[in-house]
């Protein structure tokens, strides 16, 4: 048995020998395991679940007039510090805004984002097994009950730091955008694809370094439309702010509808 994991339909399977998905190449073998038809089926009532749990939050959000962003990324991709800057601006605007903040240990990244007008729900994930790698539905729900969702109109979800994971649990939210860095390389579209298949909108962050970075720019961007031809591309630094200003319009025109 190989990993088990959800298509874009919704459909999900094991990743076994032989499965390839065309590209010519195995892509996982786990059949070391004796419990891999009991590891499917607990897993494919894990996804069941969580998609309820979802289905709910997102009916909790609504009732509140709450529109939720899903806001994922690889670790150290800028998440925290473009939300920081995301903050400061919505306070700005007068849009009253809540941050869900998902990390496997301490409250460093939600420390950070208290005091800048949001209200703040901390998630440690360290209970799971060995540190849950991301955010799912009824995590998320525990979340929503620290917060005044009446008072809300945005709710952040700053997910655990994965490229892969994330992808794959739907928590509530009404969209979803990542922020992939620069640093990281042209070919992480094509390393995970599910990740930037899964979203609308990608944040190409960190956009003051190229200068002094060897990143072919039109590869990234050629390779993320080949996995996802319908996903937009923003480039923006957090840091300086460049860019910013198309991101914060993106946002408040989500939530303003």
């Amino acid at each position: 048995m190989g990993r088990f994991h959800r298509h874009d339909d919704g459909t999900e399977h094991d990743h076994g020998p032989g499965h390839d998905h065309g590209r010519g190449h195995d892509v996982g073998d786990l059949t070391a395991y004796e419990t891999g038809t009991e590891r499917v089926v607990v897993l494919e009532r894990i996804f069941d679940e969580n998609d309820r749990a979802a289905a709910d939050n997102r009916a909790v959000l609504d009732g509140a007039g709450v529109t939720a962003v899903n806001l994922m990324s690889s670790p150290g991709a800028g998440k925290t510090t473009l939300l920081v800057r995301t903050l400061e601006h919505l306070r700005e605007v007068g849009l009253r805004a809540g941050v869900v903040e998902g990390d496997i240990e301490t409250s460093i990244d939600a420390d950070r984002l208290t005091g800048l007008g949001a209200q703040v729900s901390l998630l440690n994930t360290g209970d799971g097994f060995g540190g849950e790698c991301h955010l799912d539905a009824p995590m998320v729900a525990r979340a929503l009950a620290h917060l005044d969702l009446a008072a809300l109109d945005v709710l952040l979800v700053e997910n655990v730091g994965n490229l892969v994971c994330p992808a794959e649990f739907d928590v509530g939210a009404h969209r979803r955008v990542m922020v992939a860095s620069i640093t990281e390389g042209e070919d992480k579209p094509l390393k995970y694809p599910v990740m930037f298949r899964s979203v609308e909108l990608v944040l190409v962050n960190k956009m003051d370094l190229l200068p002094h970075l060897d990143v072919d720019l039109d590869l990234f961007r050629r390779n993320v439309l080949s996995v996802n031809p319908d996903a937009e591309l923003v480039e923006v630094s957090a840091r300086t702010g460049d860019g910013l200003d198309r991101w914060h319009d993106w946002l408040d025109t989500v939530v303003r509808g």
